[in-house]
Order: structure tokens, then C-alpha cells, then sequence
């Protein structure tokens, strides 16, 4: 405090009262947060016990990340502190999700010895906006249904669900499937494989047929073809016969081996194990070996 009787702190005085730095001082001054109320003789800014307690305000909003203008806007009464808080909230959750993918990209880099390119590629898709992310997903959907009315809805909502959304607070291994994933339904040759897989499906659906049948169709031919294995029938064997007829019927032998093919095929597998995966659940079996026998049971039938 000045000796004239006055009351008033210099700058200096303010800077060994409270700790911070004259420079800090004078600039946030100078930004209109911590205005002078007066001028000493000498020219220089003069403060009273009030801008003590402001300065002490104004510290305590920067050091919690407010910007000037914000801290301006709290002190000339424009917001409130709570209103501006809570903006910052919002912000600061966006900031944290961001460098949570951020780290996960980084452990997996570490963990897969990832080349300057595969790293800026991962960064790339991992910090993708929610919404960035969703339009993937929506335009992989659209598609692979597109045009296709009479799909069972059950796959829809499977595929739905399985194109998964990269989680808020993600592991180093969700991130990687997450990754491998995206470049997955970006692929063409995936989401013609995809188109072709729906419209077998499609073709199998009149419009009297309930959602989930061809859900059972293949849980049967698993039950079945599970069991023959399990008998040790091999798929040229004549009994093999018999378990096609009640797992087939009358269907068409060659449309059926078509869509088996491609339902058995490795990146569809490997899309269901990615997106259990981000989905952090187990991924549930592909019954490999179930298809499998099934497939060259029909292969062997058409001369395969």
C-alpha cells in the first residue's frame, strides 16, 4: 500500500500481496479484467482493496482455463459465473474424450511398433467426431440395404449395432478394432460382399414371412450340422444327405451354397470379432466348422 494515506496499491505492491507477476498483472489490466482506479502522481496505476479481492477472482477463473473475454463477461455482470462454468464443462469433456482417444492411440502404436503411417491413420479415424463417425456407419447402412425393402429388419438392427460407435472413455484394443473396423466398411469389396449377404436375404423373405426366420434358418443349420459332426458324418457321406434335406428342404442347393460362401467367408467373421469388440462384449461364435461341413456337403453334391 502507498504511504499518501490513499489506501491504493500500486501494481507492484499487488504482484508481492498476492504472488503473481507484475507482467501478469499489468496485461490482464491492460485487457480490461483488472481496470485501475486511479493514477498516481508518477503516471502509474493505482488499485484499491476491492481490485485485491477482483485480482483474486480473476485468478482463480484463468486458473480454472477461462479465457479473458470470459472472465471480462463474469466481471461486467454480461453472465454468470455458473452459466460460463458450465459451458466449460461441456468443453472440458470434449477436451478429456479427445485425449483418452488420444492415449489409446498411442498405447497401441507403442504396443504394435506401428509405422509413421499406420499411427497418422489410426489418429486419423480414432479422432473422428461422434458425428464423423456416425456418417460412416450411416453411409456403410445405406449401402448395403439401399433399395432392398424386404430384409429381415432383425439383420438390420444386427448390422446396425455391430457397425459399433467408438465408446466416449475407449481402450487401447477398442481403439485398434475401432480402426480396423472403419477401414473395414469403407472397403467396396466388403460392402459388396455385405450387399450381396442382404440380398440373399431378401430372396429368401416374402411379405408374410416374421422378422427373426432367418436367424432360425441358420441357428438350425447349426444345430444340425453341429450334430453330424459330432457323429463324425462326413459331408460325402450318404447320411449327409439326409441332414441337408431336413436342414435345406426343397430351397434351391446352389442359391443356398452361394449365400453360405459368402455368410463363412473370413472378413465377415472378422467384422463380427471387431465389433464385439468396440461393443466391449464376447463376440459370439461364427460356427466356422458348422458352415464349413455344410458348404462342402453341397459342394460335394454339385460337383465341386
Amino acid at each position: 500500500m502507498i504511504e499518501d494515506g490513499t489506501g491504493l496499491f500500486t501494481i507492484g505492491e499487488l504482484a508481492r500481496a498476492t504472488g503473481l507477476s507484475v507482467r501478469t498483472i499489468r496485461y490482464w489490466s491492460d485487457e480490461g479484467a483488472l481496470p485501475p482506479v486511479g493514477r498516481s502522481a508518477g503516471g502509474y496505476r493505482l488499485y484499491d482493496a476491492a481490485s485485491v479481492a477482483r485480482l483474486e477472482l480473476v485468478r482463480t477463473l484463468r486458473e480454472l482455463g477461462l479465457g479473458l473475454s470470459d472472465v471480462h463477461r463474469v466481471l461486467t455482470g454480461e453472465t454468470t459465473v455458473a452459466q460460463v462454468a458450465a459451458a466449460h464443462v461441456k468443453a472440458l469433456d470434449a477436451q478429456i474424450g479427445s485425449l483418452r482417444v488420444t492415449r489409446a492411440v498411442l498405447s497401441t502404436v507403442a504396443r504394435r511398433g506401428s509405422t509413421v503411417e499406420e499411427m497418422t491413420l489410426m489418429h486419423k479415424l480414432a479422432r473422428l467426431s461422434a458425428a464423423e463417425r456416425a456418417r460412416i456407419v450411416e453411409d456403410f447402412m445405406t449401402e448395403i440395404f439401399e433399395g432392398i425393402d424386404t430384409a429381415d429388419p432383425d439383420i438390420r438392427r444386427r448390422l446396425r449395432f455391430g457397425a459399433a460407435e467408438l465408446p466416449e472413455d475407449p481402450t487401447p484394443e477398442q481403439v485398434d478394432a475401432w480402426v480396423e473396423l472403419a477401414e473395414l466398411i469403407q472397403d467396396p469389396d466388403f460392402r459388396r460382399l455385405m450387399r450381396r449377404m442382404i440380398e440373399f436375404n431378401a430372396a429368401d423373405r416374402g411379405p408374410d414371412v416374421p422378422p427373426g426366420t432367418s436367424l432360425w434358418f441358420m441357428s438350425r443349420l447349426v444345430q444340425l450340422a453341429g450334430e453330424a459332426l459330432r457323429r463324425g458324418v462326413a459331408p460325402e457321406a450318404p447320411e449327409a444327405e439326409d441332414v441337408l434335406r431336413e436342414v435345406l428342404g426343397d430351397a434351391d442347393r446352389a442359391a443356398v451354397l452361394e449365400r453360405l460362401t459368402a455368410a463363412a467367408n473370413d472378413r465377415v467373421a472378422r467384422y463380427r470379432e471387431l465389433s464385439a469388440a468396440v461393443n466391449g462384449v464376447e463376440c459370439p461364435s461364427a460356427h466356422r466348422e458348422e458352415f464349413a461341413w455344410v458348404v462342402a456337403a453341397l459342394r460335394v453334391r454339385a460337383g465341386r
